[in-house]
């Protein structure tokens, strides 16, 4: 597992096993497993982050998924790239997976109306086109457990969950 001093960076997510960390726009021609797992979405930058006033991301079920500026600035979380950890189980069918969950996460910050409601946030950041997404490979009924395990170490380290974790 992760440790609670971890800076949650890109090496040391690297070093706990995740690869990958394309940006959402390569996703399409990555080599992202079919397996369930756990993903992560990190922002290079160190910078202090420019939100957009109104989310690019599509309106699933009519729902317009834009926050005030506000909301994003109370939740942002200084000194650490990580934004947003999530997972992907296999389904009933064992084929959604990974590629199949990233694949809804990008559609919707592309715009189409898909249901990839948890971390939206990360599309009201000026700088999305920037973020890289990374992914480990679990046992099926394992990627909840890790996601959960992965949220609480980092709230024990800031003493809240990464930026675009509303849940977890």
């Amino acid at each position: 597992m992760l440790s609670k001093a971890m800076d949650w960076s890109q090496p040391a997510l690297v070093r706990a096993g995740f690869s990958g960390f394309v940006p959402f726009r390569d996703l399409p021609a990555a080599n992202v497993p079919i397996n369930p797992g756990v993903y992560v979405v990190v922002r290079p930058t160190g910078t202090t982050p420019k939100f957009l006033p109104a989310s690019p991301a599509g309106w699933f079920k009519g729902k317009d998924p834009s926050v005030s500026i506000p909301v994003l600035q109370k939740k942002w979380v200084p000194d650490t790239s990580l934004v947003y950890v999530g997972k992907a189980n296999g389904g009933s069918t064992g084929r959604r997976g990974l590629r199949k969950r990233l694949d809804e996460y990008r559609r919707h910050g592309a715009g189409d109306p898909v249901g990839h409601w948890g971390g939206r946030y990360i599309w009201q950041l000026a700088d999305s086109d920037e973020l890289l997404v990374g992914w480990k490979t679990t046992a099926d009924g394992l990627a909840r457990d890790l996601e959960r395990d992965m949220i609480a170490e980092f709230k024990a380290a800031h003493a809240q969950r990464p930026f675009a974790n509303l849940a977890g």
